[in-house]
């Protein structure tokens, strides 16, 4: 029989980040399916039961997240896209694409986001980010 947990994405270019990103995804009620992200490619999966992308603002390789976030919005112009960071000097690009910004030394904040997600369809588009303090509007 078939799961009827939501599936995220996770996004990140160091393996061990997979897992545990894995299993706070998975606290919050989804199953994970994960992209490594190497020094020069990635190739993204089948989107068509992703619920939610989650992933990392930097990555030690000639690829960057705005390469990732128009390759995703290319396949899927509405999945939500959750976004990692710990930086407060963000392109305006990727404050525009994220759904929401969540700290990475904040899983808790992220496993919130996502039973919101999970139990309403939807994150609230107007939001504070939380790096740089500021209420974001979509």
């Amino acid at each position: 029989m078939p799961s009827t947990e939501p599936t995220a994405l996770i996004i990140d270019d160091d393996p061990s980040h997979l897992k545990i990103y894995s299993w706070v995804v998975n606290r919050a009620g989804f199953q994970t399916a994960t992209l490594l992200v190497r020094s020069s490619s990635f190739e993204l999966p089948d989107f068509h039961d992703l619920a939610v992308v989650v992933m990392d603002y930097q990555y030690n390789s000639a690829i960057t997240a705005l390469q990732i976030f128009h390759a995703i919005r290319a396949k899927s112009p509405n999945l939500p896209i959750f976004l990692l960071s710990e930086y407060s000097d963000l392109p305006e690009e990727l404050i525009k694409c994220a759904t929401a910004f969540i700290k990475k030394s904040e899983p808790q904040t992220l496993v919130e986001r996502l039973i919101e997600l999970r139990e309403t369809g939807k994150v609230e588009s107007r939001f504070i980010h939380p790096v740089m303090g500021k209420t974001v509007r979509r």
